[in-house]
């Protein structure tokens, strides 16, 4: 008796599948969902940029409470150029600044967009006044209250653009919801650390060669859990565009955060090290970006979470049962 396709019968080696692997298609072969129409270059380099300045104004400030006055000068400058071109690129991207200007009309604690356009709006004149009393040396007390204030608001400005992405319906954001802010702050560490490494001078770097290797160690901590909580949707943060970003950017990470641990007091090693961890954050942030857009055009990234979260509804009901 031959059994036939479908009864049960247990496949032979060689054998090939009758029934085909099942396909993720959506009317027309349009994308389930629209993926943001914001341009890479400018969004991704807006990510990391707030994050370069966030993270830099908070170690600016340690930097100025313990007498580390060049590293602290340089990073406020440092942070004030990030910050000044993040806003560039965001207004470039929405493509009049009277936009951004309209952002500004609500004050909407439940909103990303809102709180960060209103974050962005009070940490650029703190860091602002924070660089220019270092450079000139004039009020030093208004530019030890604005170093103050921007280190105060560096962690929002160097996060909030994670919770920004992860509150859209992008699969590979959303789905990292809680580990993409603190990805995000991560490699914004790194970046700062990175950019002290490579403007500061060797005796005043050892807290920036500490900072560099805490980043790298949550980096790839917060990585891994957010992989394994997207599940399948974990595809787009190891294939293609986003799989060859991201994994460029733990190995410039990586090998920054050793080499100045091992070799940072010496002037060329810091500097090496701080490119690395500088190309490492940015490499991080259009990685993410990458993903986020592979995910939203594939409609099988939508779709198959979608039917595992429905049948660990079934399954949880049938328990109750």
């Amino acid at each position: 008796m031959t059994a036939t396709p479908g009864t049960g019968h247990r496949r032979r080696r060689g054998e090939q599948p009758v029934v085909p692997r099942a396909e993720f298609r959506s009317y027309y072969g349009r994308p389930v969902i629209k993926a943001p129409s914001w341009a890479a270059p400018d969004i991704a380099g807006y990510f990391f940029l707030g994050g370069l300045a966030g993270a830099g104004s908070v170690l600016a400030a340690g930097a100025h409470l313990t007498g580390r006055t060049t590293t602290a000068t340089a990073l406020k400058v440092s942070s004030l150029a990030a910050v000044s071109l993040s806003a560039a690129a965001l207004v470039h991207d929405l493509g009049r600044p009277s936009r951004f200007a309209n952002m500004l009309r609500v004050f909407k604690p439940t909103s990303p967009m809102s709180m960060g356009s209103w974050l962005l709006s009070a940490y650029g004149p703190a860091a602002g006044a924070a660089a220019a009393s270092a450079v000139t040396g004039r009020l030093p007390r208004l530019g030890g209250a604005a170093t103050g204030v921007a280190a105060l608001l560096g962690p929002g400005i160097a996060t909030y653009t994670g919770v920004l992405a992860a509150d859209t319906a992008v699969p590979a954001w959303h789905g990292a919801h809680r580990e993409l802010p603190y990805l995000f702050a991560a490699s914004a560490a790194a970046a700062a650390a990175g950019m002290a490494l490579v403007v500061g001078p060797t005796h005043e770097n050892a807290p920036a060669r500490r900072a560099a290797g805490l980043a790298a160690l949550a980096d790839v901590a917060v990585s891994k859990a957010a992989e394994r909580r997207l599940g399948i949707v974990a595809e787009t943060w190891r294939e293609g565009r986003a799989g060859t970003l991201l994994r460029v950017a733990r190995t410039l990470t990586a090998a920054g955060a050793l080499a100045s641990a091992l070799a940072g007091r010496r002037r060329g090693v810091a500097a090496a090290s701080g490119l690395a961890l500088l190309a490492g954050s940015a490499c991080t942030r259009f990685g993410v970006f990458a993903a986020g857009i592979a995910s939203a055009q594939d409609p099988k990234y939508t779709v198959a979470p979608q039917r595992e979260r429905l049948d660990g509804l079934g399954q949880g009901r049938e328990g109750l049962d």
